[in-house]
């Protein structure tokens, strides 16, 4: 890369009231409490740059520098980021329609937040941020705690007390000083958002500073490119922070604005388990805003968050898009891991099963056409999550019946 990246940053605006905000200074929410985009020089951006010289490049998401924030090479933290497949469920798919999984388990650390950390620690070295902290509810915290460390700097994170073995395992190896908290994410939020004039960190949580949701915009520029600069009917998503749905929905406005893709949008799909459903009720309700969700569970640890700062933007982009938000309960999803495992040989997380059982559910009731090009997101490797025991035993040293294997 060069030594100074092509960066069309102009400032930064309050989500809400539109407010704007200096560029290359350390923010987090506005004034209003509220998240704050990124805007760009849309069109000298796309001025600066064309499909054909894009498709040359190499680097998974870092190939989009000109649409992300990062002003200096020496700032850009790598992993080995890779663009992720997109692959063709053909036997599950309806008769006609095209069903297809952008499978972000193949990014470093295992799931989509690479994308999202990536950007946020890239910016936090350039700004000249030094101690990083968080709440996850695990991959979020893998990928902050990976990311800070090849980049220097301390990372300090709080998880729910039974967030997944492996990924606080997987925080802790890579550096990072990890608390168990008995509570939930927004507990853990409470508590990176408290010691942060004590100890001197900077909250990473979501949304709580601007470029995570930069990061997660690739996914949108990626499947965009993928498609042939086309779109799909629907993208289907998991939802708990939100981020990434958010952030695909700047995508497309922005690549609408440098004329890379026509006026077609996909409809926004939020999917959310119904043990924890506060964005599919707030849209039921023709609400712009959530309410908290009392006494959250679900098995898929990534949609277990009762209040998100950007409610009112997911839901924005639900409805702009036409797309709507619906929840399925946790035993439609380990039913759609078991079968897109057995029947595709691909094994998702349970947020990415949650998608599947979601696209079952919307077929049935007609939300979504059986002609239709649907993607859903996995957005992290099954690998990372607890399966039930399986195999047989068998006596090496007795009889073997091996027709009967």
């Amino acid at each position: 890369m060069p030594e100074e990246l092509p960066t069309f940053v102009t400032h930064l605006e309050c989500s809400a009231d539109g407010t704007r905000y200096e560029a290359d200074r350390v923010h987090g929410l506005s004034e209003a409490g509220k998240p704050l985009l990124v805007r760009y020089d849309l069109a000298a951006l796309g001025r600066a740059v064309d499909k054909e010289a894009l498709a040359r490049r190499s680097g998974g998401f870092w190939r989009y520098r000109e649409f992300l924030p990062v002003r200096r090479a020496e700032n850009v933290v790598e992993l080995g980021e890779v663009t992720t497949p997109l692959l063709r469920l053909n036997r599950l798919e309806a008769d006609g329609g095209e069903l297809l999984v952008k499978d972000e388990g193949r990014l470093p650390t295992g799931s989509f937040k690479a994308r999202g950390l990536a950007l946020a620690v890239a910016m936090a070295k350039e700004l000249g941020l030094k101690h990083l902290a968080m709440p996850t509810a695990g991959n979020a915290g893998a990928a902050m705690a990976a990311y800070a460390k090849r980049a220097g700097l301390r990372s300090t994170i709080f998880c729910p007390d039974d967030a997944p073995e492996i990924a606080i395992s997987e925080m802790a190896i890579q550096g990072a000083a990890v608390y168990r908290v008995n509570g939930l994410i927004n507990d853990c939020g409470k508590l990176a958002g408290a010691g942060k004039a004590a100890a001197g960190w900077f909250d990473c949580a979501t949304l709580k500073e601007p470029y995570r949701i930069e990061g997660k915009k690739t996914m949108g520029l990626e499947l965009a490119e993928q498609l042939g600069w086309q779109v799909p009917d629907a993208i289907i998503y998991p939802t708990g922070g939100g981020t990434g749905l958010i952030g695909m929905w700047k995508a497309f406005a922005e690549l609408g604005a440098i004329g890379w893709i026509g006026a077609k949008r996909p409809r926004m799909v939020a999917v959310q388990a119904s043990g924890c459903a506060p964005i599919v009720k707030a849209y039921e309700a023709g609400e712009d805003h959530a309410e908290f969700w009392p006494d959250a569970h679900t098995i898929a640890p990534g949609m277990r968050v009762p209040v998100a700062v950007g409610d009112f933007l997911i839901l924005r982009a639900v409805r702009e898009s036409g797309g709507f938000a619906i929840a399925v309960p946790d035993d439609d999803i380990l039913a759609a891991r078991d079968e897109v495992a057995r029947g595709e040989g691909l094994l998702l997380c349970p947020e990415g099963a949650a998608t599947y059982a979601a696209y079952k559910k919307a077929l049935a009731d007609g939300r979504i056409a059986r002609h239709e090009r649907v993607v859903l997101f996995n957005c992290a490797t099954g690998l990372k999550y607890p399966m039930p025991q399986a195999g047989q035993r068998l006596d090496k040293d007795g009889p073997i019946d091996y027709a009967a294997l």
